[in-house]
């Protein structure tokens, strides 16, 4: 037997005594309390296909069980508790088919073919390259990444991709300051990253341009130049770009995020242009009095939204319209993702609502994944003046924590382990943080809590498989092919075998709802159920029987939690 079978004929053996009932989803839980059973089937839900009182109908359920309808082994006894039906499992077979299936499945635990032959399409980062990457863009790459990790461990096919901002006003800012004030200096030269050094004139044009407002249009001046072909400002930009792209993919290829198509605004901002001139002759949209292209969308509750310039350039919107196109056409997503904080919520009604207008029917399949935003102990980050706390400087500042941490627990450790061990602990403490908020939340970064070892954090199951893989290594345990499930059975045992059996579960609403936060509460749950059970209970110091059945049962426990952990990006390690 396995585990879907398990819960396939519990469905079906409330199927048998209830009346037919179109498209209801029987969703069987662990019970809110320990002493309810094994799991539940709650009957709210009933209660409104059924126009009855949830408590009598699980009173009448559990009547007909036993009685009228027999129960399979597996199942002990069905008792109604108030508006529940609780399910006692029999313990021996419970743990068999749940324990064998995770030691037989390993790494494949979990996964799902729920999108299978689905192709889906995840846009995120979308960095500037004028500036080096903060915080908010780790929750971005975290976020999408991890979310990615799931559609996949699901069985689709996904492509994430990574729209580059490599032109406009930003970046001149960057590139005019430099022009100006760079003498010459390369990121070698000052020994600096080099998205941080292009980062640096950026702010630098901001202190200026208090002194002489008139650079703003200097800065214009330039873009048209861009435009327009000019030799030394396309050199110029170049350059910047060169470096800023550098820098940025350093970053990357340290926090473990890579892209399967990059796509840079440079070579697609002109993109839409055709597709709004069509829309134009067949007045979707209108030509203004000075020029520019615009569309009313006031009928659905929007705003008029310029699509063309008066000179014809191209606008932000014009840009993602033709790149909209541009996807769909390479890809033929079933799903088009776009991970874009909270403050572009207004902006993609806009561009989804242009989409629909222009006659795109595959609009329905775009959606945009919204995040709150994240927030220092002292506010909101503004690059510009330069109090921002980039990705790579939380990181090392992440990364000296660590190392603190792992000193105080073990002082004998070479540099090179204590390094290579805080660089792990460090992404997984910084990943875990801003995973296990749901995404619309915003998040005060807090460092010290993100990079505990006790508490709801990375660390702390990082700690937990590490601990697991001691007890492990301490029993010498070779391949147990032959384990009495029959001794398991305590309340800690059994507490651990429902959130293992509820795994499969948990990463599929994970992925439907695009909220890996569902995850890492689990897991947190997880490791504090494992804690509780190791607290009160010897797994070495046993008889035979009892240790190898609690050794496999732990063993399930570091798979899980290691498999959870890789999902998000989080590496684990064997001694902490």
């Amino acid at each position: 037997m396995k585990m879907e079978n398990i819960k396939k004929e519990i469905i079906d053996l409330f199927e048998k005594v209830l009346p037919k009932i179109s498209n209801f989803e029987f969703k069987i839980e662990p019970p809110p309390k320990p002493d309810m059973g094994d799991l539940t089937l709650e009957c709210f839900s009933l209660a409104k296909v059924l126009k009855k009182q949830p408590e009598k109908i699980a009173k009448n359920l559990s009547e007909k069980f036993g009685k009228k309808i027999p129960l399979p082994d597996f199942i002990d006894r069905i008792e109604a508790v108030g508006p529940y039906l609780n399910i006692f499992l029999e313990k021996r077979t419970w743990f068999k088919v749940v324990c064998q299936e995770i030691l037989n499945r390993k790494d494949e635990f979990g996964s799902g073919r729920s999108f299978i032959k689905k192709n889906i399409l995840i846009e995120y980062s979308s960095p500037n390259t004028n500036k080096p990457q903060h915080l908010g863009h780790l929750r971005n790459n975290f976020l999408s990444w991890t979310i990615a990790n799931l559609f996949s461990f699901n069985g689709a096919k996904v492509t994430k991709v990574n729209l580059v901002n490599d032109r406009g006003i930003h970046i001149c800012k960057s590139m005019l300051a430099y022009q100006k004030w760079g003498e010459g200096k390369t990121p070698e030269s000052e020994k600096m990253k080099s998205d941080h050094f292009v980062g640096r004139y950026y702010v630098l044009f901001s202190e200026k341009e208090k002194k002489d407002p008139g650079l703003i249009q200097e800065a214009q001046n330039m873009l048209i130049q861009w435009e327009e072909g000019n030799s030394e400002v396309v050199a110029l930009w170049q350059k910047i770009n060169e470096w800023g792209i550098k820098g940025i993919k350093e970053t990357y290829k340290k926090i473990g995020v890579d892209f399967d198509h990059w796509y840079f605004e440079s070579d697609i901002y002109d993109s839409g242009k055709k597709i709004i001139m069509k829309a134009l002759k067949k007045n979707l949209c209108y030509k203004r009095e000075d020029g520019a292209i615009e569309i009313d969308l006031k009928n659905y509750n929007l705003d008029k939204k310029v699509l063309l310039r008066p000179n014809g350039t191209s606008v932000y919107i014009t840009q993602d319209i033709g790149l909209a196109y541009l996807k769909h056409g390479q890809f033929s997503p079933h799903k088009s993702i776009y991970v874009v904080a909270s403050e572009q919520d207004y902006y993609f009604k806009t561009l989804f609502k242009i989409l629909e207008i222009f006659g795109f029917k595959w609009v329905k399949d775009c959606y945009h994944l919204s995040y709150g935003m994240v927030f220092l102990p002292y506010g909101k980050m503004k690059s510009r003046e330069g109090e921002i706390v980039d990705a790579d400087e939380i990181i090392a500042q992440m990364e000296q924590l660590a190392k603190r941490e792992i000193l105080s627990r073990n002082a004998n450790l070479s540099p090179i382990e204590v390094s290579q061990r805080a660089e792990i602990i460090a992404l997984g403490a910084l990943k875990f943080f801003l995973l296990k908020f749901t995404p619309e939340q915003e998040i005060r970064f807090n460092p010290q809590a993100s990079i505990s070892f006790e508490g709801d954090s990375g660390p702390y199951l990082q700690y937990t498989y590490a601990r697991i893989q001691s007890i492990l290594e301490k029993a010498e345990q070779k391949e147990m092919t032959k384990i009495d499930y029959a001794v398991l059975g305590n309340q800690e045992e059994i507490e651990i075998l429902k959130l293992l059996f509820i795994f499969p579960e948990i990463i599929k609403k994970s992925t439907d709802d695009y909220n890996p936060s569902h995850l890492a509460q689990y897991l947190l749950k997880l490791g504090q159920k494992f804690n509780e059970f190791y607290h009160q209970h010897q797994v070495l110091k046993v008889n035979k029987k009892l240790k190898n059945a609690r050794l496999v049962l732990i063993q399930n426990v570091a798979e899980v939690i290691k498999k959870g952990l890789n999902l998000m990006g989080i590496e684990v390690l064997k001694k902490m």
